[in-house]
């Protein structure tokens, strides 16, 4: 694989300016855990990432505890990729999101329709349960 000093991949994750995306499976499901800027430079990479999640995976949790901006492109692509992964019976949730960096999630109304926790394990723990998606992400 030829690398630009852009991109830089990792065992598990890959660097791209300006965000980085890791994935791992963890108690039945795959967490994507992403830092740094959602936005239109960095959007296409994001949806590579769920979609690769997706193609191993039913049920998939998104942390966005380090984001740091999220525009409504990125937002697209997780809508996108939740209308996908609820069609083929699985669940996509949101861990971590704080209202400072992910306003578009409540401008939009989607925190009240997308399943949020405030962190990965409390995702995986209502997962576990099958509790669904109550909302409850921090708006700090």
């Amino acid at each position: 694989m030829r690398q630009s000093s852009a991109v830089r991949a990792s065992a598990r994750g890959v660097q791209v300016e300006g965000i980085r995306i890791s994935s791992q499976r963890r108690d039945g499901f795959a967490v994507v855990a992403v830092s740094g800027e959602l936005d239109i430079l960095t959007s296409r990479r994001f949806d590579e990432c769920l979609a690769e999640a997706r193609r191993d995976d039913v049920h998939i949790i998104i942390d966005l505890g380090a984001v740091d901006f999220m525009d409504t492109g990125s937002l697209a692509v997780i809508v996108g990729h939740w209308k996908q992964v609820t069609a083929a019976g699985g669940t996509l949730a949101l861990a971590g999101a704080r209202y400072r960096y992910t306003k578009t999630l409540w401008i939009t109304g989607l925190a009240d329709r997308l399943p949020m926790y405030d962190s990965v394990d409390a995702a995986i723990a209502a997962g576990a349960a099958g509790t669904g998606g109550a909302p409850a992400a921090s708006q700090s």
